[in-house]
């Protein structure tokens, strides 16, 4: 579903934003999963593909925190900080990719390595 036609303006940036509330999650504890669920509580009755994408960025976020626990339990053998580290930087990125291309009208974007655990 590339280009739906259905979907309004509005409903595609609360779609964005699904995905965006995530880097809340650099500033307030917990708040990549927070962020993302907020949003998606609020609109996902009204909003099919704040439905799909709410999901979508709950599930990664939720995959991302398991990983990032993963990490800190791995900082007693110092591997656990280069971890984080780079857990951090791809959550970063594919977070921003996952909003650019609900921008740019890619609606069936999935995130790779996550965990569906939210269907």
């Amino acid at each position: 579903m590339s280009e739906n036609p259905q979907v309004s303006k509005d409903e595609q940036n609360w779609a964005m934003f699904c995905h965006l509330a995530a880097l809340s999650g650099f500033v307030i504890p917990l708040g990549n999963v927070l962020g993302p669920l907020v949003v998606w509580l609020i609109k996902k009755e009204t909003m099919p593909l704040v439905d799909q994408h709410g999901k979508e960025a709950l599930n990664f976020q939720i995959t991302v925190l398991i990983a990032f626990v993963i990490s800190a339990l791995l900082t007693v053998v110092l591997i656990g900080f280069v971890l984080m580290f780079v857990v951090g930087i791809g959550a970063l990125v594919l977070t921003i990719i996952a909003a650019v291309k609900i921008s740019n009208g890619q609606f069936d974007y999935k995130y790779p390595l996550a965990i569906r655990l939210i269907k």
